[in-house]
């Protein structure tokens, strides 16, 4: 049923499996999230290096941080582990040399939610996984599901080298705004994703409603549509519903809803926002909770097919709950799949377009 699942034994299991010692590359949450991974199955870890930029004396979680060429010096031969997320080209090549030089795993942690992406996984949601399979709109499309799927399973990154594509061909070929857009953005940081689209439109658009739950995000937010006309920002989180969420600020990307803080911020929906205006492009990246503010705008999808673009990675289930829900919606949109520039599998994107 899954023929085009061809990794079976998942990363975990090979690094239990492994006889050289293994050196884990970063440090922050998703070293933590690996360690706690490793405690539970009895993988032993032997040490921790950093890029040469960050390395400066100190430790972390009882080991002392070294150089690469400091723990190459001192071992042979080893693994290399990849405990941090990567998006310029850049460290992109400095972790493709590493990964020639010594074998390379980069296991695959939800950003939210628990549990781990595994063949096993994958085999109790295989009528889901096949449905958006067969239901995505082109071979490449098919081609990068079945490797980011192979890629969660096995942490190779040969899988995703193989099917990043550029974001400028992503817009030139799927999104293909005009220059009268009522662009909707979730999760709109800083204004960088505002800017890029007005790349591809001449700065040219109709409206624009930019929501930013964090609240040093949305001052640069702010600051960066100052003056611009027909632009609505709002310092609140995308929902299903119009209401007030618990919130942990971070100053970055991954602010996000949470169910311990103390502090409460507004939350919207987009149907709520827009009320019967119809938008043209939705972007949704909302650190885990895409499906929420799906359903925060089924009738603008549902009734005026929207393109959307909605970020797939940050939740296990994301990779089929989130299109089969847009199709269940709205039948009409043709779905398409695109990964760009990034390890591990984050800047995996679902496009929708009618």
């Amino acid at each position: 049923m899954l023929s085009f699942i061809t990794e079976k034994q998942s990363c975990w299991d090979r690094l239990k499996a492994e006889k050289r010692p293994i050196f884990i590359y970063g440090m922050g949450d998703g070293a933590l999230k690996i360690m706690s991974v490793f405690n539970e199955k009895g993988i032993t870890v032997s040490g921790v290096f950093a890029s040469d930029d960050f390395v400066r004396g100190h430790s972390f979680e009882g080991f002392r941080v070294h150089k690469l060429s400091e723990v190459e010096e001192m071992v042979g031969d080893f693994a290399v582990v990849l405990a941090f997320a990567a998006g310029y080209q850049e460290i992109v090549d400095k972790i493709h040399s590493i990964a020639s030089r010594h074998t390379l795993y980069v296991p695959d942690v939800p950003v939210v939610g628990r549990g781990l992406f595994t063949y096993e996984y994958c085999l109790e949601n295989a009528e889901r996984i096949r449905a958006v399979y067969d239901s995505l709109a082109d071979d490449y499309s098919r081609k990068v599901y079945a490797n980011i799927l192979n890629f969660k399973i096995s942490g190779k990154i040969e899988y995703l080298s193989a099917v990043t594509t550029p974001k400028a061909e992503i817009y030139k070929k799927i999104i293909r705004p005009t220059l009268n857009e009522t662009y909707v953005d979730l999760g709109a940081y800083n204004g960088d994703t505002i800017r890029e689209l007005l790349e591809f439109t001449h700065g040219l658009y109709h409206s624009i409603y930019a929501l930013e739950p964090d609240k040093k995000n949305f001052k640069k937010l702010a600051k960066s549509v100052d003056g611009m006309n027909h632009v609505y920002a709002f310092n609140a989180a995308a929902w299903c519903v119009d209401t007030e969420l618990p919130f942990a600020a971070k100053a970055g990307r991954q602010s996000a809803i949470t169910g311990s803080s103390d502090t409460l911020i507004a939350a919207r929906s987009v149907d709520s926002i827009l009320g019967r205006r119809p938008s043209t492009i939705i972007k949704m990246d909302v650190e885990g909770f895409e499906r929420e503010a799906i359903w925060g705008a089924s009738q603008n999808i549902a009734h005026y097919s929207p393109k959307l673009m909605v970020s797939l990675y940050h939740r296990n289930e994301d990779i089929f709950e989130l299109p089969l829900l847009i199709k269940s919606l709205n039948p009409n949109y043709k779905l398409y799949i695109r990964h760009q520039l990034y390890i591990p599998a984050w800047e995996t994107n679902l496009y929708a377009v009618p």
